[in-house]
């Protein structure tokens, strides 16, 4: 099941640049959350800092509380144990290009030293039927590429690979903005799925799909996060003019 995630005071730096400023909000459990803002405005490296990816960049450092399900991840886990914990699905499909459909889906759980063959079958099925992406590619697991399929269903294999290892939160990163119209209403009704068992944080650029898949949303802008609450009121009601100014197209 998903969980809460609790951010407070949270801050980032790459060098010395001063790339979020003081971030509070509360994500709900089993809910999908949107990210919406102008290019550089910092909603990537909000995510980032959910899972310790921002760290991995030696110029980058970040402070703040953030409880995961009540544990702070910055003090009393491992990276290692919190990337397994949070999921993360980037812009651009990356499924490993050598590696098999089957493959690509299992190489969290093997790397983690997983070897039961009978279960990592039944993980793999399982995350691929969560993925929407088992009917299309079940005849095909070991003949062919993660790198084969269309970049829809790389990016579906890609959310299968984070759903595998059984993580409690899935952070989306702009996933469906490379992708069609039709690959994306998939993402799309995925999403709406995945959050009966997963909390789910979407970045987009798409302000009609945060209406569309979000229960709530916050605005970031320029390293501050203006304004945060249900999607409904984002869209229709802002507190903010910077909300209301971004969201009716008069900047970004």
């Amino acid at each position: 099941m998903g969980v809460s995630i609790q951010v407070d005071n949270l801050n980032a730096w790459y060098g010395e640049t001063h790339t979020l400023q003081d971030i509070n909000l509360q994500i709900t459990a089993n809910s999908a959350t949107a990210l919406i803002g102008p290019s550089g405005c910092g909603k990537s490296t909000f995510v980032r800092c959910l899972n310790r990816m921002h760290e991995t960049n030696p110029a980058a450092r970040a402070e703040g509380v953030v409880r995961v399900g009540g544990i702070d991840i910055y003090r009393d886990a491992s990276p290692v144990e919190v990337r397994r914990r949070i999921g993360m699905v980037f812009q651009r499909p990356n499924p490993f290009p050598t590696m098999s459909i089957y493959d690509n889906v299992a190489s969290g759980l093997k790397l983690n030293g997983f070897r039961d063959r009978a279960a990592l079958d039944e993980i793999v099925e399982r995350s691929l039927k969560q993925a929407a992406l088992w009917d299309e590619v079940k005849n095909d697991l070991r003949k062919k590429s993660g790198a084969s399929l269309s970049g829809g269903q790389q990016q579906r294999l890609c959310i299968a690979r984070a759903l595998a290892v059984n993580p409690e939160v899935l952070l989306m990163d702009e996933p469906a903005s490379a992708l069609d119209p039709v690959s994306t209403s998939k993402i799309e009704d995925l999403i709406f799925q995945l959050k009966d068992e997963y909390t789910i944080v979407i970045v987009t650029h798409s302000m009609q799909q945060a209406a569309r898949v979000a229960e709530e949303t916050g605005f970031f802008l320029s390293g501050k996060l203006v304004e945060f609450g249900r999607t409904d009121k984002i869209f229709t009601n802002p507190s903010d003019k910077r909300t209301e100014d971004y969201i009716t197209g008069r900047f970004g």
